[in-house]
């Protein structure tokens, strides 16, 4: 089983101890950061989706254009955009990036960050919904002959795309989503599933069950968990470095007028805040103390050492089947070609020796 390294990348220098600085589209930051990801060998970059900001669309077809090798990830909330045109508009920009584009499909964890964009749905209509589009997005993307389509949220009469995805049957989905209304999208259409950077006993337990759900449907699915690497050449630096990023953490935070984060709707930033709950250290190097403080907002553990030490710990995530692993710094920039340099080798060499060992065992 290999395994995939993704990284992301946004329209200009933030994070939570970098406060947005410059132009919200900075082209030369963009192109610079997307360029770091392709030489530090990463295989694929998240461009992430905000209701106030930049089209991730639009960033990844510029991103495309001033990089060779490297895969997209877009990230896509269903319910803005009409099914029949997202599709046609995910299969042109696969084209146009020469197979590159995978897309995460968001449905949505905060009423509030829906309706700024005027959706309405509650949490699990929201999820139905997303079962309708990808279902209608699939048979855009696969069927040669126009087809009608009456459902629960959309209608139309001869739908198809003389354009069809690079990449057959049609790009890779990625989705998230703890709950049982997740869960079960899940099972019928990923072919990534993406958890957040949970503990190795979560993790255990959540992939089991999008297995039995991916199973009903005479499926498999493969899996991505997302952390925050945190490295020093010694792990009494990386831990004095993992205190000093929540220390600027809580001081931007108060700085912004935020007090600390109470659990976002989404069932993902409860399971952060459970694990939270077990302290900042768990499973030795699992650091959940910027979860605590924002509330479990996106991915926001850390694995905390040294590069070997951190390597070490995303084997241990692999021998539980996980074969993705999303890697962002603090430093958005710096880190990533930090990553390059000191981790991702190693992780590679870590996962090759394992799956060598596997070999040798089964014959």
């Amino acid at each position: 089983m290999s395994v995939d390294i993704i990284g992301m990348i946004q329209s200009q220098k933030q994070s939570e101890i970098h406060p947005p600085d410059g132009p919200v589209i900075d082209r030369d930051y963009v192109r610079a950061f997307a360029q770091a990801h392709e030489q530090a060998g990463f295989d694929r970059i998240l461009v992430p989706h905000h209701s106030t900001g930049p089209s991730a669309t639009l960033t990844i077809s510029y991103a495309a254009t001033v990089t060779e090798r490297i895969h997209f990830m877009l990230a896509h909330r269903p319910g803005f955009t009409a099914p029949t045109l997202a599709a046609r508009q995910i299969a042109t920009l696969d084209q146009f990036s020469g197979g590159r584009l995978g897309v995460h499909f968001i449905s949505g964890g905060s009423d509030d960050e829906q309706r700024r964009d005027g959706d309405y749905l509650d949490h699990d209509q929201r999820y139905a919904r997303t079962d309708e589009y990808l279902g209608i997005l699939r048979r855009i993307w696969t069927e040669h002959q126009p087809f009608d389509h009456e459902g629960t949220f959309y209608r139309f009469q001869r739908g198809f795309s003389e354009v069809k995805p690079a990449q057959q049957p049609h790009v890779p989905i990625y989705f998230g989503g703890a709950s049982e209304a997740a869960l079960a999208v899940a099972g019928k259409h990923a072919d990534v599933y993406a958890l957040w950077g949970e503990s190795l006993d979560q993790v255990r337990e959540l992939t089991t069950r999008v297995r039995a759900e991916a199973a009903r449907h005479a499926r498999e699915v493969r899996f991505s968990v997302s952390f925050r690497p945190v490295l020093a050449d010694t792990e009494e630096k990386a831990w004095a470095r993992a205190d000093s990023i929540l220390e600027r953490t809580r001081a931007l935070r108060v700085q912004a007028g935020y007090s600390r984060g109470g659990p976002q709707q989404s069932e993902g930033a409860r399971r952060l805040l459970a694990a939270a709950d077990k302290g900042d250290r768990v499973d030795q190097r699992l650091w959940t103390a910027i979860a605590r403080e924002t509330g479990g907002r996106s991915n926001s553990t850390g694995l905390v050492g040294t590069p070997e030490q951190v390597a070490e710990a995303l084997l241990a995530y692999y021998d539980l089947g996980v074969s993705t692993f999303l890697l962002r710094g603090f430093d958005p920039l710096d880190d990533a070609v930090d990553y390059g340099r000191e981790l991702i080798p190693r992780v590679r060499a870590l996962v090759a020796q394992r799956d060598a060992e596997r070999q040798r065992k089964a014959a």
